[in-house]
C-alpha cells in the first residue's frame, strides 16, 4: 500500500473520534473508519489494522486517503458510489407514467409490469427492458397501475350538508329519555351450508374445510343501535319488504322504547324506508299511532357512512357471522348470543365526527353562499320593538316544517 498517506489527528479531531466511538449510536462501518483513523494516528501498520478492525487493507488505505486529501467528516462519510447508469431518461420515465396511467390494451383489464415493459419497448429505442425496472420507476412516482380502489363518490351539495350536518348535531346532543336517538339500518347475508364435514384444528395444524359448499338462500338482518344507551338488536328476517320495514317500526316503539315520548330513528333512503310504509303493513289507526311516535332523520344520498348502524353490522359480521351458517334458526341463536354479550358488556362506539370537523376537513367542498352581506345590516336595523320581533321568529319557526326530520 502506498505509505505516503500518513493519519496525524489534531487534539480536538481525537477527541471527537473517541466520543463517537464511546458512545456507540453510530453505523458500524462509521465507527471502524473512526478506530482506522485512531489507529493510524498512533502508528500501527495497516496490516494490524486491518486484521484488528476487521476489515481489509485496501480499506485502511481508502479511509487514509480520504482524511489526508480532506479532513475527518470526509473521511467517516460513505464514499459516493457511482452504480449503473438509469436505463430510462427523464423524459422515457415521464412516458412510462402516462401510460400507466391510460386506459390498459385490449382484451386486458388492467396494466401488468410485462405489459408496461413491452409498451416502453414499442415506444422508445429500448430493445428490451427488465420488469424491475418498470416496478422501480413505478414505486418511485406512487403508482401501483394493477390496483384498483372503489368508493362512494358523493355529490356534496347543499342538501347533502345539510342532511349531514343534521344528523351530526343529533349525535351531538345530550342522552334523552324522552327523545332517543336510534339508528337503523339493514344488511342481506347468505346461507351457506357444508357440503363435507370440516376437520377441527389441532396443535400444528389449522382447521380445514372443502372449497365446495351449499347455498341456502339469504335472509335480511335488520340493526337498530342506540349509541347513548349502549344497545345494539338485530332482528333476523326472511325478506326486506316494507312490511318488515313496518313491523321492525312497531317494534322499536312498543316492545324497545314503550315509554319514550318520541323516538327519533337515523336511516338512509331505501325505497322501503318511511311512514309510507307502516300504512301499506297496517290499517290507518294504528300506522298513524305509529308514526307519531317515530320521527325519521335521513342520512345524506351516498352519506350512509354516517349511519352508526353500519358500523355495528361491521363488528357484527367480523365477530359473529364470518363463518359457514346453514340455516336461519342457527343465525338467529349465534346473533342473538353476540347481542347479549355486546349489550352486557356495554360496548360503545367512539363517534369522533362532528359538525365542526366536517367544516373544518371539507370546508372547500361545501357549497358557496349566495345570499348579498347587504342583508344582514337591514335586519339588524329592524325598528319593531324586541318582543314584537321574537314572537314574530317564533311564529315563523312554527310555520316552517323541518326539511329533514319527517314524522307525518
Amino acid at each position: 500500500m502506498n505509505v505516503r498517506y500518513r493519519v496525524k489527528l489534531a487534539e480536538d479531531e481525537r477527541n471527537e473520534l473517541k466520543a463517537l466511538l464511546s458512545k456507540g449510536k453510530a453505523a458500524a462501518r462509521k465507527l471502524k473508519r473512526a478506530q482506522i483513523l485512531l489507529a493510524a494516528d498512533a502508528g500501527e501498520r495497516d496490516e494490524s489494522i486491518a486484521r484488528n478492525v476487521g476489515v481489509g487493507t485496501s480499506t485502511v488505505f481508502r479511509v487514509k486517503r480520504r482524511f489526508v486529501e480532506g479532513n475527518v467528516e470526509l473521511a467517516l462519510a460513505e464514499e459516493r458510489r457511482p452504480g449503473a447508469r438509469r436505463k430510462l431518461s427523464g423524459k422515457e420515465e415521464a412516458l412510462l407514467v402516462a401510460t400507466a396511467c391510460s386506459a390498459p390494451p385490449h382484451g386486458r383489464a388492467r396494466w401488468t409490469l410485462e405489459l408496461l415493459a413491452g409498451a416502453m419497448v414499442a415506444l422508445t429505442p429500448h430493445n428490451e427492458l427488465s420488469r424491475e425496472t418498470v416496478r422501480r420507476r413505478l414505486r418511485e412516482n406512487k403508482l401501483k397501475p394493477w390496483r384498483q380502489e372503489m368508493w362512494c363518490v358523493p355529490e356534496i351539495n347543499a342538501e347533502y350538508v345539510a342532511r349531514m350536518e343534521h344528523v351530526l348535531d343529533l349525535y351531538a346532543e345530550a342522552p334523552d329519555s324522552e327523545r332517543p336517538v336510534v339508528c337503523f339500518d339493514e344488511s342481506p347475508t347468505q346461507l351457506i351450508g357444508e357440503v363435507r364435514e370440516p376437520i377441527p384444528t389441532k396443535p400444528g395444524q389449522l382447521e380445514r374445510y372443502d372449497c365446495e359448499y351449499q347455498r341456502n338462500g339469504t335472509v335480511n338482518l335488520f340493526v337498530f343501535v342506540d349509541p347513548h344507551r349502549c344497545w345494539r338488536h338485530v332482528k333476523v328476517t326472511e325478506r326486506r319488504t316494507a312490511v318488515d320495514f313496518a313491523e321492525c317500526m312497531r317494534d322499536l316503539a312498543d316492545v324497545h322504547y314503550p315509554a319514550g315520548a318520541l323516538i327519533r330513528v337515523v336511516l338512509d333512503n331505501l325505497s322501503t324506508h318511511g311512514p309510507g310504509a307502516l300504512y301499506e303493513a297496517f290499517d290507518p289507526e294504528e300506522a298513524r299511532r305509529i308514526v307519531r311516535r317515530i320521527e325519521f332523520h335521513f342520512v345524506p344520498k351516498h352519506g350512509s357512512g354516517l349511519n352508526m348502524a353500519e358500523i355495528e353490522i361491521g363488528v357484527l359480521r367480523g365477530q359473529c357471522i364470518d363463518r359457514r351458517i346453514v340455516d336461519i334458526a342457527k343465525l338467529t341463536t349465534e346473533i342473538a348470543a353476540w347481542e347479549t354479550e355486546r349489550n352486557t358488556a356495554k360496548a360503545t362506539i367512539d363517534w369522533t365526527f362532528t359538525t365542526e370537523k366536517a367544516r373544518e376537513k371539507m370546508g372547500r367542498a361545501y357549497p358557496k353562499p349566495s345570499c348579498n352581506d347587504s342583508v344582514v345590516p337591514s335586519l339588524m336595523t329592524n325598528t319593531a320593538p324586541k318582543s314584537a320581533r321574537v314572537a314574530s321568529m317564533i311564529a315563523a319557526r312554527v310555520a316552517t316544517p323541518n326539511p329533514i326530520a319527517s314524522n307525518t
